[in-house]
């Protein structure tokens, strides 16, 4: 089962390295299920996108925090604040390049 999970990662890393819409998309998602209320899946997302691009090191200096802390947050039991979690989303935003808005849906 572990190597599925190490292959998954691997093929998304891979396609987000190749594809600023796949990027995007993968982001977007994220906030979206986070903002909806389905944080535990959300922070899934997140920690992909996180790995998939800048890498958690990269982010827990920009954001001031230790990785293994951004780790912890944003795993299954993980409970972030929202300043915390705002931090790595708008931080992300800077270090992406992806940039999200808010809309109303319709």
């Amino acid at each position: 089962m572990a190597g599925l999970t190490r292959e998954f990662k691997e093929t998304v890393k891979a396609r987000a390295e190749r594809d600023q819409a796949f990027r995007a998309a993968l982001f977007s998602e994220a906030v979206d299920l986070l903002i909806s209320g389905d944080v535990e899946t959300g922070k899934a997302v997140l920690r992909d996108y996180i790995n998939a691009t800048v890498g958690f090191e990269e982010l827990a200096e920009k954001v001031g925090t230790p990785s293994k802390s951004l780790m912890r947050m944003l795993s299954e039991k993980g409970n972030p604040t929202a300043s915390k979690l705002f931090a790595v989303i708008s931080q992300l935003q800077k270090t992406t390049g992806v940039h999200l808005a808010v809309g109303t849906g319709g």
